[in-house]
């Protein structure tokens, strides 16, 4: 930042001990920004009545109460306001309930100047088009994936990804398989201001267990046999961006102890360094596991639970939002068609109803797999029912209400991983990545159903 970019927006910084006023102060008015002090939560909240505040910095202890009043003041009277918190070095249980509260990054004492700068460009940079007229600044955009329907309960997703694309706070994104968490992941990373930055995932029970490390953390030239050059993992890969950690209940509990560290500290050690590198990361954790039961059994670090379930979202299940559906096959097909090069095609009247009674376990997955299916094999100008029933597919007529249910999933299941490994050739760890599971669930799923011959 330079010249007179910042020169109109004003900050306000809350902190009781003068010499880090100071520092804060001359860091800012550095970058052109008007600063404002506060010593107490009361002169805060008078300043932040009289208006003109743009972004806020406060320190969570404060002689007369703690920051979070400030960040809660915050959030009630100006939701739009970047507010961020000052803790001290050891204090990451601070910081999370900093940012539940509404806060959207943190700086440890003592504190880096870097650091704070950077803190203060993601500030401006989510004022967004009120900066506009104050400064030239322009917010980074992006294009997010589209979330597609019309359904209360993915209305409620679309507005959180929004409200999640202003926060650096850790998501937890939950959902069954084939819900579309990472479409949902990829869509809070656009609506933020990394966008222009790389949004990188990573399947984390598709990576062996004695090469995770420097998977994640990459590895010096010489750091073991055949380490030729120096390779950057994938926390460098996503420095200034987002990494999103799909399936992170399949982490084994060494690799969780180090990613823990790397999420806390904000710095890795790359295999063979003699010193740790800082890195800006942005963390988005996803599974279709029950984390908070895997904590119970001792097979997820409860520490490491609660670091990366700072702000929990569900993804509903298709069955649970069936007038999305046929949104969401057009889309699909039109993909389909364009992909198989097959021109226009459409799903008839009976076909689209047949699919809004279908009870799709597999979720979307599933639904663009019966479309593909369909679009391979029907004849016709469009595609009718029976396009879409499959060998073991539930009868069109049954499908709104299946006379056995745990019969039916289990059918539907057995189907679905037979499917992908028909796909895949009957190479297992590619049906597993088709399918976006683990190899290690995916064995276990097909032993469960007595598929694993």
């Amino acid at each position: 930042m330079n010249g007179s970019m910042e020169q109109n927006i004003r900050t306000l910084i809350v902190d009781d001990e003068p010499a880090i006023r100071e520092l804060l102060a001359f860091t800012l008015e550095d970058m052109d920004l008007q600063v404002s002090v506060a010593a107490t939560v009361r002169e805060a909240k008078m300043q932040l009545e009289q208006g003109g505040i743009d972004f806020c910095l406060t320190d969570l202890r404060l002689p007369d109460g703690s920051g979070l009043e400030i960040v809660s003041e915050i959030q009630h009277h100006h939701p739009l306001m970047p507010v961020a918190v000052i803790t001290a070095y050891s204090s990451a249980d601070s910081a999370v309930e900093a940012m539940k509260a509404g806060a959207f990054d943190y700086v440890s004492k003592p504190i880096e100047v870097n650091r704070l700068r950077q803190l203060a460009r993601r500030a401006i940079q989510l004022l967004g088009p009120r900066v506009a007229e104050k400064a030239a600044v322009d917010p980074v955009v992006g294009e997010g994936p589209q979330i597609l329907g019309v359904s209360p309960a993915i209305t409620r997703v679309r507005e959180q990804i929004q409200r999640l694309g202003r926060s650096m706070a850790p998501v937890h994104i939950t959902g069954e398989s084939g819900t579309g968490k990472e479409l949902v992941a990829r869509a809070i990373h656009a609506a933020s201001p990394r966008a222009a930055a790389p949004f990188t995932p990573v399947n984390c029970g598709a990576i062996p267990e004695n090469l995770m490390e420097s998977e994640f953390f990459g590895y010096e030239k010489g750091a073991f046999t055949g380490a030729t050059q120096r390779r950057a993992g994938l926390f460098e890969a996503a420095n200034g961006g987002t990494l999103f950690l799909d399936e992170v209940a399949d982490l084994p509990l060494p690799m969780q102890v180090k990613l823990l560290r790397a999420i806390q500290e904000r710095a890795i050690r790359p295999v063979g360094a003699h010193k740790e590198m800082p890195v800006d990361v942005r963390v988005i954790s996803a599974t279709h596991q029950d984390l908070a039961q895997l904590v119970a059994e001792k097979r997820f670090r409860e520490d490491l639970y609660y670091r990366l379930n700072v702000i929990p979202l569900s993804v509903p299940p298709l069955r649970e939002r069936r007038e999305d559906i046929p949104v969401i096959a057009e889309m699909l097909l039109q993909r389909i068609a364009q992909r198989q090069g097959l021109g226009s095609l459409r799903l008839s009247p009976a076909a689209l109803a047949w699919l809004t009674h279908y009870p799709f376990y597999g979720n979307v997955r599933e639904l663009e797999n019966l479309l593909e299916r369909a679009a391979a094999l029907h004849e016709g100008a469009s595609i009718e029912p029976h396009d879409l029933q499959a060998p073991g597919t539930p009868p069109a007529e049954s499908c709104a209400a299946p006379p056995n249910l745990d019969a039916t999933i289990e059918a539907t299941e057995g189907r679905i991983l037979l499917d992908a490994l028909e796909r895949a050739q009957g190479v297992k760890t590619e049906a597993a990545r088709l399918l976006g599971i683990s190899f290690r669930s995916f064995r276990y799923r097909l032993k469960k159903l007595g598929l694993d011959q």
